[in-house]
């Protein structure tokens, strides 16, 4: 699987504004809704914030993960957000997060799904590409980044996928 199949340029936004950890998760909510749109934001909002008393999906060095299991989807669906400044997530690292990816996968999980998880962490975990995406000034760029910067950060996860 590769990431233009999780997500969608409509499910990015460059240079967000958002006042703390809890309202990073509203507007994600609503831009992942945007790939599910039977789906209320609102409920993804839930499960999100349900999510995270889990466990904070903070990655460290400024990068976060929030993903959660939503009822009445059948396949992965992210959104990625830049924000403007910072914001407290709990990470770690006391890193405070300014690149936020979002995923909500179906309740019952798929291999499909844990691979889709494993390689979205992967390449958030890509330094260069973290700096890349910082650099981004507008969500067309954004996308654009995120998309060329994962068939370098996970190539051999793309050409498993493009094979089958």
């Amino acid at each position: 699987m590769s990431l233009e199949n999780i997500i969608k340029p409509d499910g990015v936004l460059c240079n967000a504004t958002a006042r703390s950890k809890k309202h990073c998760l509203e507007i994600l909510s609503e831009l992942l809704v945007r790939s599910s749109p039977d789906i209320a934001s609102e409920l993804i909002f839930e499960c999100l914030i349900e999510r995270e008393r889990l466990g904070c999906t903070s990655l460290d060095r400024g990068a976060a993960f929030p993903h959660c299991r939503v009822d009445g989807i059948n396949t992965s669906n992210g959104a990625l957000m830049k924000l403007s400044e910072p914001v407290d997530f709990d990470s770690a690292d006391g890193q405070p997060v300014d690149i936020v990816f979002g995923m909500v996968v179906p309740t019952e999980l798929a291999d499909q799904h844990r691979a889709d998880i494993k390689l979205v962490t992967k390449v958030l975990a890509d330094e260069e590409l973290r700096a890349e995406l910082r650099s981004m000034n507008s969500s067309v760029d954004l996308y654009e980044a995120l998309i060329d910067g994962s068939r370098l950060s996970a190539p051999e996860t793309l050409q498993t996928a493009q094979g089958s």
